[in-house]
């Protein structure tokens, strides 16, 4: 008779701390086997790139060390999950399979669909818990803050297992996927070691400057918290980082600052619940109107951009940056967008998947959807169409990003570096700098291509259609106080 058992199925939730799916299947009856599932279709998809599977990699490695101790370990099976629940349907009787739910690609939806349905007709129960406070099934916005405020507020429960909780496969019984990383990276390193060693940083000190710097390029890569890839691959939860928050406000510390944060977690949470409610946007602008807005495609512009050699020099250090750490602030990632879509006037899917790729963060929910609002084709968003020079003076004052992420410009004083194609030829042999050898001319001109962008999306903006898609996106995705949701 072959032996009842339940499994918990880790995908972007690799983490034990304020882990309710696992923690629930810890109170089972049955011993529990941790799997997790290198699936091939979904991990070779072109949104992902070899920084997301590093990524993983150091999660469960990490994730390992914890129940190493325990006298088990997940497993790395090489297959996908339907594949691999047959294969040990030969050994063991599996009665619950446990997990969280998951806002992801297409593919990972049809995934989990055709899971749902093997569980169904061969009797498994699967048991799915909420992620993040983003929910399942809603038609529309009410009381979602209510509830979502809730969620982040209710007791986390800790889990304290057993040794004998757990089975553990002979590695002689099933292939296993052997993981290994190379120590050397400029990334971030997964795991949520690593992700607590962040947090606690950040709350001690690194927060006090939070709200300041926020939005330069700079400054922000220490101010900001850098906890969005722990959160996005599941290192950590959000509701975690929000109660240890809010716990630090309650004692009279950085108030100011934790109040920031905190409506920042509930607004990465809304556009991911946007993604949820209506997860077409991947392959078409979430608002139908924006369809017929044309534009051309132009590889050479394109190229220029992904390259970081469009000779705005805040664009180009951003793309540089981003392409070799993974990391770029908020404002940043939506100035790359601004420039590709409204500058350059390219549609927002020729950049969507490449800056996939780079963010080490990469959430589809809040990709998607921030990525039309950038373009401005929510039709419910204001326009903003970012000026690269004026934010590079605001926000990189001293050119130090820029000269840090340019090296050619690094000898040119600041303010020359913020436009350097009006370095005359003597400077540009004084600065060792010669435009449009060792440093682009621009690709197109700022001031004409403002105009053109504005004219045609403010005009789109009073399309009958667009303004009808309004109003449906409204009623589904706002609440009635719409400015919550507002960035």
């Amino acid at each position: 008779m072959k032996e009842s058992i339940n499994i918990y199925w880790f995908k972007r939730d690799l983490r034990t701390v304020d882990n309710l799916a696992l923690a629930n299947a810890l109170k089972q009856k049955n011993k529990l086997l941790l799997i997790y599932c290198f699936d091939k279709p979904l991990l070779e998809d072109e949104h992902f790139s070899k920084r997301h599977i590093r990524f993983i990699n150091e999660s469960l490695i990490d994730l390992n060390l914890y129940f190493k101790k325990l006298g088990t370990r997940v497993h790395f099976f090489e297959d996908n999950i339907i594949s691999i629940i047959k294969k040990l349907k030969t050994k063991f009787d599996i009665e619950k399979v446990f997990s969280h739910t998951e806002t992801g690609l297409e593919k990972s939806f049809k995934r989990d669909l055709k899971f749902k349905d093997y569980c169904n007709k061969n009797k498994i129960k699967w048991i799915e818990e909420i992620n993040n406070g983003v929910f399942r099934g809603l038609k529309n916005r009410k009381n979602w803050i209510l509830n979502w405020n809730n969620y982040m507020k209710k007791k986390i429960e800790l889990i304290n297992p057993k040794l004998d909780d757990f089975i553990t496969l002979n590695k002689n019984t099933f292939k296993e996927k052997k993981i290994k990383i190379n120590s050397e990276s400029k990334f971030q390193k997964g795991g949520t070691t690593n992700a607590l060693k962040y947090l606690d940083s950040f709350l001690d000190s690194r927060i006090n400057k939070y709200q300041n710097n926020i939005s330069k390029p700079e400054l922000s890569r220490t101010n900001c918290s850098r906890l969005s890839p722990y959160i996005s691959w599941g290192n950590i939860s959000t509701r975690y980082v929000w109660q240890r928050a809010k716990e630090q406000s309650s004692h009279g510390k950085s108030k100011f600052q934790v109040n920031g944060f905190t409506s920042r977690l509930r607004w990465q949470a809304h556009f991911i619940q946007k993604f949820e409610m209506e997860s077409k946007m991947q392959f078409r602008s979430v608002n139908k109107g924006y369809q017929k807005l044309e534009k051309k495609v132009n590889k050479k512009y394109i190229k220029a951009w992904e390259m970081g050699e469009t000779g705005y020099p805040l664009v180009d250090a951003c793309m540089n940056c981003l392409v070799e750490t993974g990391y770029l602030n908020f404002r940043m990632r939506a100035m790359l967008v601004s420039f590709l879509t409204h500058h350059l006037w390219q549609p927002w899917q020729e950049g969507v998947v490449f800056l996939a790729n780079n963010f080490l963060d990469f959430e589809p929910g809040i990709h998607y959807s921030q990525f039309q609002m950038q373009a401005g084709e929510t039709g419910i968003n204001m326009i903003r169409i970012y000026n690269p020079t004026k934010n590079a003076k605001e926000h990189d004052s001293e050119g130090v990003f820029i000269k840090k992420w340019i090296p050619k410009l690094k000898e040119i004083p600041t303010p020359l570096v913020f436009e350097p194609w009006k370095l005359s030829e003597i400077d540009q042999e004084t600065f060792n700098c010669k435009i449009g050898e060792d440093y682009p001319e621009p690709i197109v001109d700022i001031s004409s291509t403002y105009k053109h962008a504005a004219s045609q999306l403010w005009a789109m903006k009073n399309d009958p259609k667009v303004k009808l898609e309004s109003k449906r996106i409204l009623l589904k995705h706002t609440n009635s106080d719409r400015t919550a949701f507002d960035r």
